[in-house]
């Protein structure tokens, strides 16, 4: 096997990566949210590049690419997703599109090689009309019902009229076929510090959080911010900073080595200078890949409502309103990636979880699926500064090739 790296072209890998960057560019990121017009050229860009590799494939009903091959053998399914966070990285998602793409044009036409890598692109990865819907449709887990209600958080526009608008309605969205694959592979930049500061190249996923989200809500008695006395406040606002700060305080004693918690927005209503808020509400989130630990800290969270409950100043209601399961990545997988990584990154490589959700995680509930991260300079993601030096992302694609190809000879 030590001729892959030869066979890997890391300049048409940058050169693919470079070209989907220059397609809605923002700074040196992009903007591309789903069905954006960027998102549409992007996924044509795609289905355009399929032939180099024998595959052919369309975007199907729902946003994805699936390129499929006709090649006797195995085959091995191989992707990622190509539409942005607002304002975002240039690697997010692409990454693992270009590499799968590379593994297909190194593997598929050698005649060594008793099978073949097929190409996603997942539409939606990033969750601007839901989560995961485009793996979630491929896996069958999503319904026409599912679709009528998905909206656009950013603009309110229904997802029927994002099909429709982009030539897509009336497609038929494609299913995973049973033992197609012997399983997936996805490769990403790892959006953490934690290779680049340990000077390590390669990271092999053995776990996908769970996310847990919440709505906490908290109900005072709007007053006048002038004439009401400190003494006598019900103030809603005060109640969700004190409820914030008191969870900072508790959770490290009931948590796991890796769980992070976020709220990530705040509303106060009636939102107004001089008005004391008489209701307010946070959503509020929870990762870890050990569901006992979430509910530990979900008990925590509804015993520390309760706390505020009683003492009868302000009710809070905590509600759960997302729920996620955890993904083990596949054994085999995490050694066929440790493998290549001895071959091809020096063994600069490390097992670890990964804190951030991926397709991988809904594919892994149809067939055995894997992971691989690269380097994230400054740990950086979500942001159009996200980046990752040349030389890593080559070296992960000499990496990823090479683990397709064991996974293939397995």
């Amino acid at each position: 096997m030590a001729d892959i790296s030869s066979r890997v072209d890391g300049d048409r890998v940058l050169a693919d990566l470079n070209a989907l960057r220059a397609i809605g560019a923002y700074k040196t990121g992009v903007h591309k949210p789903t069905f954006s017009e960027p998102h549409l050229r992007s996924l044509a860009w795609l289905v355009q590049r399929l032939p180099e590799a024998g595959l052919t494939g369309e975007i199907d009903g729902i946003g994805n690419v699936l390129g499929t091959s006709t090649k006797s053998g195995l085959r091995l399914l191989a992707g990622s997703h190509l539409e942005s966070q607002n304002h975002a990285g240039w690697l997010d998602g692409p990454l693992g599109v270009v590499y799968a793409l590379e593994a297909a044009r190194v593997i598929n036409p050698d005649p060594n090689v008793g099978g073949a890598v097929e190409v996603a692109a997942w539409c939606d990865e990033e969750g601007h009309f839901g989560h995961f819907l485009g793996s979630r449709s491929y896996a069958g887990g999503v319904t026409e019902a599912d679709i009528d209600t998905a909206r656009d958080r950013n603009n309110d526009r229904s997802m029927r009229d994002a099909l429709r608008d982009a030539g897509l309605a009336g497609r038929a969205r494609v299913r995973c076929g049973q033992g197609r694959h012997v399983g997936y592979l996805e490769a990403h930049i790892e959006q953490g510090e934690t290779l680049e500061s340990s000077g390590l190249k390669i990271g092999i996923v053995t776990s996908i959080v769970g996310i847990w989200q919440y709505r906490i809500t908290f109900t005072g008695e709007q007053n006048h911010a002038g004439t009401t006395r400190m003494a006598i406040r019900r103030d809603a606002g005060l109640a969700l900073a004190r409820f914030c700060v008191d969870i900072d305080n508790r959770f490290p004693a009931t948590c796991g080595p890796r769980t992070v918690w976020t709220t990530g927005r705040i509303t106060l209503a009636p939102g107004a200078p001089s008005i004391i808020p008489g209701a307010a509400e946070m959503l509020f989130q929870i990762r870890d890949d050990d569901p006992a630990v979430i509910a530990r800290l979900e008990e925590l969270l509804h015993g520390m409502a309760a706390e505020v409950n009683a003492q009868g100043r302000c009710a809070v209601a905590v509600e759960r309103i997302r729920t996620g399961t955890p993904a083990r990545m596949d054994g085999s997988f995490q050694q066929a990636i440790e493998a290549a990584s001895a071959a091809f990154a020096d063994g600069k490589s490390l097992r670890m979880p990964s804190g951030a959700g991926h397709d991988a995680q809904i594919l892994s509930t149809v067939m055995p699926a894997g992971m691989l991260f690269v380097p994230s300079i400054g740990g950086i993601s979500h942001h159009w500064t996200e980046n990752t030096a040349d030389a890593d992302i080559v070296t992960g694609a000499e990496v990823f090739v090479d683990a397709c190809r064991r996974l293939l000879a397995q």
